[in-house]
């Protein structure tokens, strides 16, 4: 797809985006020549902006009179600490945390680095490929460089690990300990301002990663603000000043204009809230929280959806979000800002929806891109994980409607015991029963132990479809907690394009594929792009008290020359406990169809069919009418988890695949394929039989 039909395409999915863009990208070249006219910030300039005479002055005025209540506020220490100690485990969880943080180490999407206590760090590393990103300026600066990916360093450069420090600092009973901790905090700090001058190098090309560093930097600052280390005006002055940078930067850099603005505009915004929260003194922090809270509550709208969906066709980036606007809110709520009741109505809607899709283990599906992205630095969850959200948000909104499984360290940090008392207070929710969400495009049908949620609606982001994938009519099955057919995930963005397009591609999924075409055109020059040519949709959402049955359609292959539709039809089964799915093709012409199941693994092997299996698998409603003689058996051989049944006359085989179950892994694992000529109209199906 050429640069003209890429617009063409945008115009077509988005109207009027184009429109608003140019004029966004017009405001966002004044803002930065003005930004480039601005001398940065100094002493000066910061002792009149607090009102202070001297530096030792601007250390009592910055640090001890604090009008906040925000979570981070030492004012809020003995609550948050009385919490953690009554929470199994969070008390180590946090001090481990703190020791890796200590030690400078990090995982950055599974490759180890480490850099030992005080030492420097190479911010600059890309760690997987071992190269480093010059620090020069960023109009110079080439970020997508062949084999390199710049997300590695910003994992380390988000500074979340200073949180860390700090969480440590605050259930630290030993003196000395505190003190190492604080230590650690100022050398780490130092480290990275000195060796990243503003706009200079890798963390200084993504407002996004600038703006929750600053959000990370601002929150361990106040929680260490009773600390000897900090309060010398040798530190203090020049970190007052890097914050003030930073929003300055994200003010005069906002990621406003794409077609459609997502996640890293809402980034911005939560970057310039919590800083200018924290530090109202700040220059310019009262005209960016105006900013910021004016844009919170604009994209709160504009990006979630009334059901509670997150607008970017993506389940992992709906996590995401919730971090983001709930960072937002917490803090706004401890500083007395409102973000305003639609605000908070909708956020809550959002932590339901990640309630109605999440297993019993708290994994949610991976469908959509999943670059395992996170705003909270509290505790490290499994990429997939949602499952502690219900809690928080239950905590959050006094609302018993979510109150599942434990209270979770998050929101120990967040709310302290107030939260704590409040979600103790609540009766258990009921559990979460069969949903549809057509505007988000996920639909879940639910069973005892069973969890299945389908693919079917809109590309994400209003119809650019930059974190979407072609998963149309695909779905994910968790069964007893785990995921046992999945989406394969995302694996790599620009380090790997060629990986990233064949995980976002028909045949990555559980769906069919016609004559080897994909539902929507993959352009390799646009990896975040995906046109709306599939026009997925419900046709019947049926949910009942002993079975559940789904329809839904997509249109992705009437560009063949024989054009066709494809409806496929779930139908899960309670009592019978088995799930059964079937395809129909409707069109004209014959075609080769291919049919896959993703597995997470290569615990897959063919058998025969039981017979009380093969009896279960004949008695569910929209299954094939004969099966084939072997079946396929999924799990562990000791324990397998279930049988896939295929319809008759249907070529299947067990394929090589991979599975990413967070950004930057991959792992082998296998595929069931089936394939068969077909002429519509026509059908095929297959059955899946739980233990």
């Amino acid at each position: 797809m050429g640069t003209l039909e890429y617009y063409a395409a945008i115009a077509r999915m988005a109207p009027g985006a184009l429109a608003k863009s140019a004029v966004r990208r017009v405001q966002g070249v004044a803002r930065q020549a003005l930004y480039r006219r601005r001398e940065q910030v100094d002493e000066a300039q910061l002792l009149e902006s607090f009102g202070a005479t001297s530096a030792g002055e601007l250390v009592s005025l910055a640090l001890d009179h604090r009008s906040s209540r925000a979570w981070c506020e030492v004012s809020q220490r003995a609550s948050v600490r009385a919490a953690i100690e009554k929470l199994p485990g969070a008390k180590q969880r946090t001090q481990a945390r703190a020791a890796q943080a200590l030690a400078q180490a990090w995982n950055v999407f599974g490759t180890p680095v480490s850099f030992g206590e005080g030492r420097p760090v190479d911010w600059s590393l890309d760690p997987l490929s071992g190269k480093r990103y010059p620090v020069e300026p960023v109009e110079t600066l080439r970020l997508l460089v062949k084999g390199m990916d710049p997300k590695y360093p910003w994992v380390m450069g988000r500074l979340d690990s200073l949180v860390a420090l700090a969480q440590g600092a605050w259930v630290t009973n030993s003196p000395v300990g505190r003190s190492r901790l604080a230590t650690a905090f100022v050398a780490q700090t130092l480290d990275f301002l000195q060796a990243n001058p503003v706009g200079m190098g890798a963390h200084w090309t993504c407002p996004m990663e600038i703006a929750l560093r600053a959000a990370n930097l601002a929150q361990a600052l106040v929680m260490f603000a009773d600390a000897p280390e900090v309060r010398r005006p040798e530190f203090l002055v020049p970190v007052l000043g890097a914050l003030t940078e930073h929003s300055a930067w994200v003010e005069a850099h906002l990621e406003d204009h794409g077609a459609v603005p997502n996640n890293h505009l809402v980034s911005n915004y939560v970057g310039l809230a919590v800083v200018g929260l924290l530090f109202p003194e700040l220059p310019g922090a009262p005209r960016q929280v105006a900013l910021a809270a004016n844009g919170l509550r604009a994209q709160m709208d504009a990006q979630v959806h009334p059901e509670g969906t997150s607008f970017e066709g993506s389940i992992p980036y709906h996590r995401l979000s919730v971090e983001l606007f709930t960072l937002a809110y917490v803090v706004a709520r401890g500083a007395g800002v409102s973000l305003g009741p639609a605000y908070e109505s909708r956020l809550r809607l959002m932590y339901v929806a990640s309630r109605a899709w999440s297993s019993e283990a708290g994994l949610a599906p991976q469908m959509g891109d999943n670059d395992s992205g996170r705003a909270f630095p509290f505790q490290d969850r499994d990429d997939r994980e949602q499952g502690y959200l219900s809690g928080l948000g239950a905590a959050l909104f006094n609302d018993s409607g979510l109150r599942d499984g434990v209270f979770p360290d998050e929101a120990a940090w967040l709310l302290g015991t107030a939260g704590l008392e409040r979600f103790a207070a609540l009766s258990v929710a009921p559990e979460a029963a069969s949903v549809s969400f057509p505007e988000g495009g996920f639909h879940t049908l639910r069973g005892p132990g069973v969890v299945l949620t389908v693919s079917a609606g809109k590309q994400g982001q209003r119809g650019v479809g930059g974190h979407s994938h072609n998963d149309k009519l695909s779905f994910e099955l968790h069964v007893h907690g785990r995921p046992v057919i999945v989406d394969p995930g995302t694996g790599s963005y620009t380090r790997d394009p060629a990986l990233r397009n064949a995980m976002r591609s028909t045949a990555a999924h559980n769906t069919l594929q016609v004559d080897g075409a994909e539902q929507a055109p993959l352009d390799p020059a646009r990896l975040f792009a995906l046109p709306e040519d599939a026009r997925a949709r419900v046709l019947a959402f049926q949910p009942g008290a002993r079975h559940d049955r789904l329809v839904v359609r997509h249109d992705g292959y009437r560009h063949l020359a024989s054009p066709v539709g494809i409806e496929r039809t779930f139908f899960l089964d309670r009592h019978v406990r088995a799930l059964a799915v079937e395809d129909r093709l409707v069109g004209t012409g014959r075609h080769e169809v291919v049919g896959r199941l993703h597995l997470p693994d290569g615990q897959a092997r063919w058998c025969e069919a039981d017979a009380v299996v093969l009896a279960r698998a004949q008695r569910v409603q929209e299954g094939p009418g004969s099966f084939e003689a072997r079946a396929v058996e999924i799990g562990p051989a000791e324990a397998p988890v279930g049988w896939v049944l295929l319809g008759r006359g249907l070529e299947t085989s067990l394929v090589p695949s991979q599975y990413s179950p967070g950004y930057g892994r991959v792992v082998s694992a296998v595929s069931v394929e089936f394939r068969r000529q077909m002429t519509p109209p026509a059908r095929l199906g297959w059955v899946f039989v739980f233990r």
